[in-house]
């Protein structure tokens, strides 16, 4: 099994911890489609990471489908619930969380423009997504140790990859002072081996 990504991908990250916590062993190419040379259009078409190339040669995207196969393939620390009720709240979860790294990525790629080709307007509204959606979250997560209760699961992992692609990119957002109930789960998280292993770096 391969994984195609990059080192500062929140949805790569996701994918790593999520292999982690499985412990299922695979082999990690960093590519990024922003590369002249990247060969992740020779696997996505539509050019995205991460990519997660199966030992029968086909492959899966985006990281929605890549965590939800490998949590059915393997049993060990079901990240997932059977329940549908808990199942659907965590899909919830993650849905928030990706769609948070969406818009401010959309910001971070945007600020990359010529400074007289940015658009002040489009910049304004991908933050105020981000800013809605942490405060959302902080309001969902109200005082339970975990996104979903008293249970680890991906919506954990989903958010905290957010959280830590915010602190890595959007220093200035001072999420950590406004919403103190995401600051200490992220403090949790940071704790968690397979969160220390993938702390994005340039």
């Amino acid at each position: 099994m391969k994984l195609i990504g990059s080192l500062t991908s929140p949805y790569v990250r996701k994918v790593r911890i999520v292999l982690a916590e499985k412990r299922i062993g695979y082999d990690f190419v960093v590519d990024s489609p922003w590369n002249a040379d990247s060969h992740v259009p020779n696997h996505n078409p539509l050019g995205k990471i991460p990519i997660l190339i199966l030992d029968d040669g086909s492959t899966l995207f985006d990281s929605r489908v890549i965590v939800e196969y490998l949590d059915s393939v393997n049993p060990v620390s079901r990240l997932i619930p059977e329940s549908n009720r808990h199942r659907i709240m965590v899909k919830r979860w993650e849905a928030l969380a990706d769609g948070i790294c969406d818009a401010a990525a959309t910001v971070f790629l945007e600020r990359k423009r010529p400074a007289t080709e940015q658009s002040a307007e489009w910049i304004s509204r991908q933050l105020t997504k981000v800013t809605q959606g942490l405060e959302g979250a902080a309001r969902d997560l109200g005082d339970k140790k975990w996104c979903d209760g008293n249970t680890y699961t991906l919506a954990d992992i989903a958010l905290g990859c957010m959280l830590g692609y915010l602190a890595f990119r959007f220093p200035e957002i001072e999420w950590r002072d406004t919403s103190p109930n995401l600051a200490e789960l992220f403090g949790r998280l940071e704790k968690r081996t397979p969160f220390t292993e993938t702390t994005p770096k340039e």
